[in-house]
């Protein structure tokens, strides 16, 4: 939908457009405005639809369509606040970005292009829709990583403390599949609130401890991220879940009902929908050398500009008439390397960004890759060595500072969301949800 309908439409959720006024005919309802944006009735009903699909496909258990319908809205005006914040910034994912990840989401599950698009055809949403989706996930990603990640500092005693835990561990530990259903209350609770809540919780405590389905009940009424999915946080080990979860956990089986235990966000209950026990193992850490050029999209070079110069620097190293190391000390935009031919030394693939990291993980020894784009600009990267080490002590402080850091980014990431919406104009439009301002 172009800005204009957008902002006709924005203009009749506000009862801005007078009733007389037949100038424009809405192609659709809106049922929330968002800041300087709308969400649309019609992708409120795609994600229901989605969210049933995917729970006829497992075969769980829905609550009433109204609820499904409140719990859709709410993730669909948190999307849209992030998005907007990712416009305000200048965050964008290019086409080629786009068409690199799907091409790995099609590797990771051992499917062809071909049969990715029929397994979305299944789904009952259009590849049009699972580009957009892919599109926006990656987009949100990246704006939590660069909101977020600033926020979370980890000190060498903190990991030395985890490394610890994990040496009197072993690596022969549980990995818990959590389920949260939370109920929120604000930073300081009145006596009623607190009073509405815990009924609340006892109340549904109560239906789960009678056989009723926890997924359910979570998509009915909880307020947390995972809402939609049941409440269910996937498999976890104890130190890589949010440290509510992780001190709830201990020593509770499957199946048992926990809680509700208070937290800043408000009260949870929990379960334990699985547990799996890992094995212990020699870690081998494999790290890479690799050499790049970097060609960084402008005003003046553009996209296909930046592309095809790498497509012709690749054809010269191919031919021998030139080397990576020539060309990185002349054009590449990435001044760290360019000095040293482009060379980035020894490093796990892991310490890059994504595209960069599953592309060099990729190619063999002495391999040249074609062009491809990250959020940096564009690459061409060779791979010049590999090696794998023992480094299961190495492998411990990368892993104690890699749990330490997801479990922070997970607390911070709600927090950040909840302070991106408490600083919105939110109205619902939807008398059928909740008339009002957010």
């Amino acid at each position: 939908m172009n800005k204009r309908c957008k902002q006709l439409l924005i203009a009749a959720g506000l009862g801005l457009l007078s009733t007389t006024s037949q100038a424009v005919e809405l192609l659709d309802k809106v049922v929330a405005v968002v800041d300087k944006d709308v969400v649309l009735e019609s992708q409120l009903t795609g994600l229901v639809d989605q969210v049933k699909n995917s729970a006829r496909a497992a075969k769980q258990p829905l609550p009433d369509e109204q609820a499904i319908r409140k719990q859709a809205l709410e993730r669909l005006i948190l999307e849209s606040l992030q998005l907007q914040l990712a416009e305000r910034l200048g965050l964008r994912i290019t086409d080629t970005q786009l068409e690199q990840a799907i091409a790995n989401i099609a590797r990771s599950e051992g499917k062809t292009p071909e049969q990715l698009r029929n397994g979305i055809k299944a789904q009952g949403i259009t590849y049009s829709q699972f580009r957009d989706q892919v599109r926006n996930e990656i987009l949100l990603s990246e704006l939590a990583r660069n909101q977020v990640r600033r926020r979370i500092n980890i000190s060498d005693q903190e990991v030395k403390q985890v490394v610890q835990m994990i040496k009197e561990q072993g690596q022969d530990q549980n990995r818990y599949q959590v389920g949260n259903i939370l109920l929120p209350l604000p930073s300081t609770p009145s006596t009623e609130q607190l009073r509405q809540a815990s009924s609340q919780a006892d109340q549904l405590i109560k239906q789960l401890k009678q056989g009723a389905d926890f997924r359910q009940l979570a998509i009915a009424n909880s307020a947390g991220p995972k809402a939609l999915e049941g409440g269910d946080w996937g498999l976890l080990g104890i130190n890589e879940m949010p440290s509510l979860f992780s001190e709830a956990v201990k020593n509770n089986r499957k199946g048992d009902i926990i809680g509700p235990i208070r937290s800043g966000a408000g009260l949870h209950i929990l379960t334990i929908f699985d547990m799996q026990g890992a094995t212990a193992q020699t870690v081998q850490a494999v790290e890479v050398r690799a050499r790049h050029i970097l060609l960084k999209p402008s005003i003046i070079m553009s996209e296909d500009k930046a592309q095809s110069m790498l497509t012709e620097f690749a054809g010269s190293i191919r031919a021998g008439t030139a080397t990576m190391a020539q060309l990185a000390e002349q054009y590449s935009e990435d001044p760290g390397s360019a000095i040293n031919g482009g060379d980035l030394g020894w490093s796990a693939p892991e310490m890059y960004v994504s595209s960069f990291r599953d592309t060099v993980s990729q190619l063999k020894v002495g391999e040249l890759s074609e062009p491809f784009r990250s959020e940096h600009g564009w690459h061409l990267v060779k791979l010049e060595d590999k090696r794998v080490m023992d480094a299961t002590e190495q492998a411990n402080e990368q892993r104690a500072y890699k749990l330490i850091f997801n479990r922070r980014f997970t607390e911070e990431v709600q927090t950040w969301l909840d302070e991106l919406k408490d600083e919105a104009y939110i109205r619902i439009v939807d008398t059928n949800l909740s008339n009002g301002e957010l």
